[in-house]
């Protein structure tokens, strides 16, 4: 993970990169496969079964940062998430909250759930959805859902923005 380490944050580049997830491709079915950078083997992105997710920006690595220094890496990532989001409420209108603590239950639970969420599980990227949807794909036919969240796999990880961009409703899961 974190191909995107390091990169400077700017939302409107960012929304230029969901829209252009929005007007591609989404697999209707099939297993999931991801793209990795050539060189290095980072993770860039997943395709599955009616979803896409893509790392859209991660932070500087944490190991050793402490205290003060790591409360402004998290505010820096939840800082990026509301710039983020402010730019998609402004697209498409006001967004809703999709919480994953039941998702993050059923998969520690090894209890079955929808193919984006066992994606999400692998990922580590367990954070709240903000989503919008049902939005239309540029020039497109379908309408989609778009979500972005924030995460961090552990204390010494750079903290990460995801989208992901389905075929269907990100709804969240039932008890």
């Amino acid at each position: 993970m974190n191909a995107r380490g390091g990169e400077t944050f700017e939302a409107a580049r960012a929304r230029a990169e969901i829209e252009a997830l929005l007007a591609g491709e989404v697999p209707a079915s099939g297993p999931t496969t991801d793209e990795r950078q050539k060189y290095t083997g980072n993770w860039l992105s997943s395709r599955g079964e009616g979803f896409v997710i893509a790392e859209l920006w991660a932070g500087e690595d944490l190991h050793g940062v402490h205290g003060r220094e790591w409360d402004a890496a998290e505010e820096q990532a939840s800082g990026h998430l509301d710039a983020l989001a402010a730019e998609l409420d402004a697209r498409w209108g006001g967004h809703e909250e999709v919480g994953m603590a039941v998702a993050v239950f059923r998969a520690t639970a090894d209890e079955p759930v929808p193919p984006l969420y066992t994606e999400l599980r692998r990922l580590d990227a367990f954070g709240d959805l903000r989503v919008w949807g049902p939005v239309r794909a540029p020039d497109g036919d379908a309408d989609r859902w778009v979500g972005i969240s924030a995460n961090q796999i552990d204390g010494d990880t750079a903290h990460f923005l995801i989208a992901v961009v389905t075929d269907r409703p990100i709804r969240e899961l039932e008890e």
